[in-house]
Formats: C-alpha cells, sequence, structure tokens
C-alpha cells in the first residue's frame, strides 16, 4: 500500500467506526477501567492482602495494574483494532474475549510469581469488575447519544409506533439517530401478548393495537406510525379510522424493499435511506391490505441475469415497473420500446437517474409500424420477451374496436412469430382478467392475444416458453379510477361510481410485477397464468376510502350507468379453467385452447381491410367470434 493510500485509510478510519470518539480513546479508557477495578477490588481486601504481601501491596498492585494495562493495550494494538464499532452490538463478544485473555493472564502470572502480584482471585473478581465498567460504559454513551440526537421542542411529533417487530425496531432507531428527525418515539403498540412491556431503546410496549384511544391520551401522541408491511386490510382500515377519529396524522414505515424501490440508486450509504424521510403518507393501497410477496429470486436470476430482455410498452404503468425489477437482476441488455417519449424518458431516470435518452437500449416506435418488429428482433436478438404494449381503455375499445384489433391482436401475431423465428426462449404475455369469459372488445382483443401465444408457443420445442399472465386493476396505474376519483376531489365534484354493487380486483404494481417475473419460471407453453388478487373490491368502497386517505371524509357519491361492454363483477377464470397452483400459492396455472393456424392468416387480411377504412363493426364481431372458437366448456 502506498503512503498516500495510507494517509487516506487513515482519514477516514478517526471516528468512522467509532461514533466521532477521537483515535486512540477506546483503548485509553477500557484500559483506565481495568485499573480502577484493581484498585477497587484491592481497595476492599487492603487488609488482608497487606498481611499476606508483607507491606509490598502498593508495588504488587502497581505491578497488576501496569501488566493489565499493557496486555489490554497489546490486544487493542495488534488484534482488535477497528474490528468493530464502538458500543454496537458486535463489539460486546470482542470486550468480552479481551477481558477474559487478559484476566487469565494475570491469574496465569499471578500463581507463577506469587507475592510480586496480586493474588489470582484478586484478578479474577478484578476482571469481573473491568467487564461491567466496559459495558456499563458502552450501555452509557448509547443512551446519550440517543438523547442528544433525540427530537426537541415544538416541532418534535410525539409518535406511537405500531408493530414492535423489525420494522418498528427499525423505525424507532431512525427517530432517535436521524438529527434531523421531528418524530419522537412515546410507545410501542403491539397485539402480540408476548411482547408486553418490551422495552425498545427507552421505547416501551403499552398494549394492544384497540388500546390506540388510551395510549394516545396517556402519551399526547401527535401521530400514528404503521410498521407491520403484513397488516391486512382490515386492520389497516381500522386503525386508519380510529387514528383520524383522534384527529391523530398516519404514517407508514416502508418495507427494505419499498425503500430501494422508492429511492433508486441511491445505495445503502445514504443518508437519505437512513434517517426518517423514508416514512411515507399513507397509500391506496395500505388499505386494501399488505401482502409479502415471496419469490423464488434464485429462479429469477437464472432466467434474467446475463440475458437480453426487451420490453414492449416499457413506459406504461406494468411496463415501467417491470423494467425497474429486471434491472436489480442485472440481465446483459434491457431494451426499451414504446410510442410515447414522454414514457420512455421517465423510465430511464428511474432507472439510472439521468434521464439523457441517448442510451442504445432506449427504443422509440409502434409495433404497428410495418417493419418495425423485424428490426427490433434482428438488430438486439432478445432472448426474454415481456409483451405489456397494449390499450386498456374498456370504454375507448368498445368505440374503436378496430384500433383495440391493430395494437392488442395484430401486433401481439406480428411479435409472437417474429420471437418464435429469432430464437427468443420466454415470450411472457401481459393479460387481464377482462380475457376471462370476455364480454367487450377489450376482452375479446385480449383473450384473442392469450389463444395466440398458447398457438405459438405450442409449436415449439419445450423449453421454449410463450405463456400469458392474467391479472385485474393495477393501483395508480394511469388512467385508472383512483386518478379520477382525485382529479374530482380536488374540483370539489361528486365522485362518479358506475353501480353500487360494481366490484373489482385490486392488486399494487409492486405485486403485480413480482408475479409476473415468478411466472416466467413457473409457466409452459399453453398456459395462462393467473395472479392471486385477493378477495374483489366493491368500486364504492374504494372511492370513500380513497377520499378519506385524501382528506374528504364527507365526499359526495353519484352513481351513473354501466357503459357497454361492462360486467357487475369480474373473473379470473373463465368456464372450463381450473385453479391449480402446483408451485406458488398466488400464481394459478391453467389451459389455453390454441386458434387454427388459419387464424394467423384471418388476422393479416382483416389488418389490410382495416388499414383502408373504418371497419369496426367488422372487427368487433370478428374478434368476438374468433376468441371463443374451439374454446372447452
Amino acid at each position: 500500500m502506498n503512503p498516500a493510500a495510507k494517509r487516506a485509510w487513515a482519514a477516514t478510519d478517526v471516528g468512522g467506526s467509532r461514533l466521532h470518539l477521537p483515535h486512540g480513546t477506546i483503548p485509553l479508557l477500557d484500559s483506565v477501567m481495568w485499573a480502577v477495578s484493581l484498585v477497587l477490588v484491592a481497595g476492599l481486601n487492603a487488609e488482608a492482602l497487606a498481611h499476606a504481601n508483607h507491606g509490598w501491596l502498593p508495588l504488587s498492585l502497581a505491578l497488576s495494574i501496569a501488566l493489565a494495562v499493557g496486555l489490554h493495550l497489546a490486544l487493542y494494538t495488534f488484534v482488535l483494532r477497528g474490528r468493530a464499532r464502538f458500543a454496537s452490538v458486535d463489539e460486546y463478544p470482542l470486550i468480552m474475549g479481551a477481558d477474559a485473555l487478559v484476566t487469565s493472564a494475570l491469574m496465569i502470572l499471578a500463581a507463577l510469581l506469587g507475592t510480586v502480584l496480586l493474588p489470582a482471585q484478586v484478578c479474577f473478581y478484578a476482571g469481573a469488575v473491568a467487564l461491567t465498567l466496559h459495558f456499563a460504559s458502552r450501555w452509557v454513551f448509547v443512551r446519550l447519544v440517543e438523547l442528544r440526537h433525540r427530537p426537541q421542542g415544538v416541532r418534535a411529533r410525539r409518535t406511537i409506533v405500531l408493530g414492535a417487530g423489525f420494522g418498528g425496531t427499525q423505525a424507532v432507531s431512525l427517530m432517535l439517530e436521524d438529527r434531523s428527525s421531528t418524530f419522537q418515539p412515546v410507545a410501542f403498540l403491539d397485539d402480540d401478548p408476548r411482547k408486553r412491556h418490551l422495552r425498545v431503546s427507552g421505547v416501551r410496549v403499552l398494549g394492544p393495537w384497540n388500546s390506540l384511544e388510551r395510549v394516545a391520551a396517556e402519551t399526547k401522541a401527535d401521530l400514528v406510525l404503521l410498521a407491520v408491511p403484513s397488516a391486512s386490510a382490515e386492520q389497516v382500515d381500522q386503525m386508519v379510522r380510529r387514528a383520524r377519529a383522534l384527529g391523530l396524522e398516519v404514517r407508514v414505515m416502508p418495507s427494505p424493499e419499498e425503500i430501494v424501490d422508492r429511492f433508486p440508486g441511491l445505495g445503502s450509504r445514504s443518508s437519505l435511506i437512513r434517517s426518517t424521510q423514508v416514512f411515507r403518507p399513507l397509500e391506496i393501497s395500505d388499505l386494501l391490505g399488505r401482502r409479502a410477496i415471496e419469490t423464488d429470486v434464485t429462479a429469477i436470476c437464472g432466467y434474467l441475469t446475463g440475458e437480453r430482455v426487451l420490453v414492449t410498452g416499457a413506459g406504461g404503468s406494468i411496463g415501467s415497473q417491470l423494467c425497474k425489477e429486471i434491472a436489480k437482476y442485472s440481465p446483459a441488455r434491457l431494451i426499451m420500446v414504446d410510442r410515447d417519449e414522454s414514457a420512455l424518458h421517465s423510465v430511464q431516470l428511474a432507472l439510472d437517474g439521468e434521464g439523457m435518452l441517448d442510451s442504445p437500449d432506449l427504443v422509440l416506435g409502434d409495433l404497428r409500424t410495418p417493419g418495425l418488429i423485424d428490426a427490433l428482433m434482428e438488430e438486439y436478438q432478445p432472448r426474454i420477451v415481456f409483451h405489456a404494449a397494449a390499450l386498456k381503455h374498456l370504454t375507448l375499445t368498445e368505440r374503436f374496436p378496430e384500433e383495440a384489433f391493430l395494437t392488442n391482436v395484430a401486433a401481439t401475431r406480428d411479435l409472437l412469430l417474429a420471437a418464435a423465428a429469432h430464437g427468443v426462449q420466454r415470450f411472457i404475455n401481459i393479460s387481464t382478467d377482462k380475457a376471462a369469459d370476455p364480454e367487450c372488445v377489450l376482452g375479446y382483443s385480449k383473450r384473442l392475444a392469450e389463444r395466440l401465444t398458447s398457438t405459438v408457443g405450442l409449436s415449439l420445442d419445450p423449453d421454449r416458453r410463450f405463456i400469458s399472465v392474467r391479472f385485474g386493476n393495477v393501483l395508480g396505474s394511469r388512467g385508472s379510477a383512483l386518478l379520477t376519483f382525485a382529479s374530482q376531489l380536488e374540483r370539489g365534484l361528486p365522485m362518479t361510481i358506475t353501480d353500487p354493487k360494481m366490484e373489482r380486483f385490486f392488486m399494487s404494481v409492486d405485486e403485480a410485477c413480482q408475479l409476473v417475473l415468478q411466472a416466467g419460471v413457473l409457466g409452459h407453453s399453453g398456459e395462462v397464468l393467473v395472479l392471486d388478487m385477493g378477495k374483489a373490491h366493491k368500486i364504492e368502497d374504494i372511492a370513500r376510502r380513497f377520499a378519506l386517505l385524501l382528506g374528504y371524509p364527507d365526499a359526495e357519491v353519484v352513481y351513473t350507468r354501466m357503459r357497454p361492454g361492462e360486467k357487475l363483477a369480474e373473473t379470473l377464470f373463465g368456464v372450463g379453467e381450473q385453479d391449480e397452483r402446483p408451485y406458488h400459492p398466488l400464481v394459478a396455472q391453467t389451459k389455453v385452447p390454441p386458434l387454427g393456424q388459419q387464424v394467423l392468416q384471418d388476422i393479416v387480411g382483416l389488418r389490410e381491410q382495416t388499414e383502408w377504412g373504418q371497419h369496426g363493426a367488422l372487427v368487433h364481431r370478428w374478434m368476438e367470434d374468433t376468441s371463443q372458437a374451439g374454446a372447452r366448456k
């Protein structure tokens, strides 16, 4: 190591692992505590020791202190230096080991040298006292640091933490260690009876969740922090209503995975993700249930890491989140295709924080443009394709069925055939629950896309997997009902609900994309994988919860009418489809009947007619008939 490197190491090492204590302070303090321990124990037994040592007690004590201090400093200099952060859990085993070694050495030397040193029994007791002083000094130091960092003054919001598990413990640590924090933890609430009266960093568990009113009054709390990622929708909804009734603000401690997603590119060293700035306001997904999604990371890595991956519709709600998730698995290339330049800018900005739009992996183009798909396949040679590009608005596709046909059917057909011809190993088509027993143009077109995927996939070798993944509404996606409700509330308008009985399946975009990646591991050609959406929610309930979340508890609701193609309730499985989950509890696998090869040619002819003029009725009728043709009943 050159001298410059040594100087650089010294500059960063001092204080960095010792909580800003000056260099050399720790061994000096610990050595002083050894001296104090020997003096204290010897003083308590001074009369007996003086008689046994024939008046040589001061000299024996001085020699024992010198030997103990020397041994301790030698251990710090040559063995323990920089091995653990001061006053951390990692340091305690080292302290115990060091004190045990020093004590053992003193006892052995005392036995060998006789009255020259203090007796072995005194050395043993002195070692126990030294260990106690070492532990006590660190406990005091941590308490002083906490008091120094604890927020003070009128700006500090007295916070009740819901959940005394890992999330709650981390939240309290952030509050106490963040100097700029405006949160002061005053209590935990936890339903686990085993945690009753538990104390974490000086903060006690004062009861279960249902004691919120009592604890809030006793502690004069201002805020409630939800720190239980697995809390059910019912628990969260009930807690929010009670907290709002008490005038308490509600915040959420995100999971570690969510923190990484919210602050891409910062890394664990960033001060931002180690501060209370990670506490976020409540979101609608919290009120609908927060499930822990377990995925087989090793298997997902196996088919994504080091591969060339192409994502169509990369700027959309699902496509952009898929790109973020895929990027975590270090593909050789991630090619992102979209016809919306602003959407491409957003997704690149989320991935690398720059958004320069000069990456060769960004492709601006419409899959319906003749020649584009073949050009993509020839230039990039992807091995994995996620097909998320689609038209998705039910009412507009009902009014303009030819547009749904050209994007959702014809472009999908072209992409599938090109992928098959260019050696794509996995093709994952993103579908929708409207493809199950479809009754609208959108459903017909997506059902055809599923069956086209099955048709092409079953014509290939078994090791090449062409599958579809089906799920329902994604919370907060562009054009979703939540954005409509937010706009209406902000403008002072009533929220418009189609029918009080209408219900839909909802899941967060993060849940959806994690399960899509997992489905890529499980699926085989000829299958559609149906993601578990939990229970269906009434649209009116979602609207009222959303209004409460935005601070409109008395928002007005107006009922409109059902539009052509709409169902009161969607289903995830069509007639004849089985809910079988052989590999993952949240992913069902069911067969999709393929289409005849003639249909592939029919699509070409129908596209030519559509491009020459408006043929909405013709396209509507053809998609409805073909999507159901030959399906098993």
